[in-house]
């Protein structure tokens, strides 16, 4: 049985690509794309080349998150994600050199979603770091939610995959790392000192829990972690009363 071809939004492929291009075109190539069977369609050279290139890539990033998703890295080779993307070989090749390549630059493109998804959200926090850090949990939790073949990617296949991933996976792990550490040392009012060490552990933490998750393919009521995720985050910081003050939000 094939796998079920890849559909991109045109409000995603905007947000990946720009808005070079009118949302007519961008509709028309994502159209005539999603159904070319990896053959070039009739229709498409009315539309700009950099515009169809460009949709093409966007549609192989897609396909290799879902490919690894349902496969795992290593048993996946590059006829499941032209099988899923709709894409031709040549096609495939004018983009990445080979399959690691192409994963490399997926991990790339979602961990980039995910920093950027939550950054926005914590900025409603404002100055109070407690509503910055459940702000940002609660996008997380709904980026596995909303993007479950990008999340299963980034927390639990990067591990096994290439040493080039694993080390962009420690990196996007340090950059949660110090966000956390950097705004609790300037927002929180006499917070107890800790050393960086700690951030990093409350980082892991999350990573171990949704790799559990994801991993079993658990994403039913994701968001009812988050009282325990922010009581632990919060306890190293500001201690137990604060700490259990979170507790006591889902209990209310």
């Amino acid at each position: 049985m094939a796998p079920d071809r890849i559909r991109l939004s045109p409000e995603t492929l905007v947000a990946a690509i720009g808005n070079k291009w009118s949302p007519a075109q961008v509709d028309a190539a994502v159209e005539l794309l999603a159904n070319s069977d990896g053959k070039f369609p009739s229709g498409m050279r009315k539309l700009p080349s950099e515009l169809v290139s460009a949709v093409q890539r966007e549609r192989l990033l897609a396909a290799m998150l879902r490919a690894v998703s349902e496969l795992g890295y290593r048993d996946v080779n590059v006829q499941d994600v032209l099988d899923r993307a709709g894409v031709s070989r040549p096609t495939f090749y004018e983009h990445f050199s080979n399959k690691e390549d192409c994963f490399l630059a997926a991990f790339d493109a979602a961990s980039k979603r995910l920093r950027e998804r939550i950054a926005t959200a914590a900025q409603g926090g404002g100055d109070r770091w407690r509503d910055r850090l459940r702000l940002g949990l609660e996008e997380l939790l709904r980026f596995c939610r909303e993007e479950p073949d990008a999340a299963k990617v980034l927390v639990v296949e990067a591990r096994g995959a290439s040493s080039a991933a694993l080390m962009r996976r420690d990196q996007l792990l340090d950059y949660f790392s110090s966000r956390i550490d950097d705004k609790a040392r300037e927002l929180v009012p006499n917070a107890t000192p800790r050393s960086p060490v700690t951030a990093a552990g409350i980082v892991g933490g999350v990573e171990a829990l949704l790799y559990s998750r994801l991993n079993k393919g658990d994403l039913n009521d994701l968001q009812s972690l988050l009282p325990s995720l922010m009581y632990f985050a919060v306890l190293p910081y500001e201690g137990p009363d604060a700490a259990s003050e979170e507790l006591a939000l889902s209990a209310g």
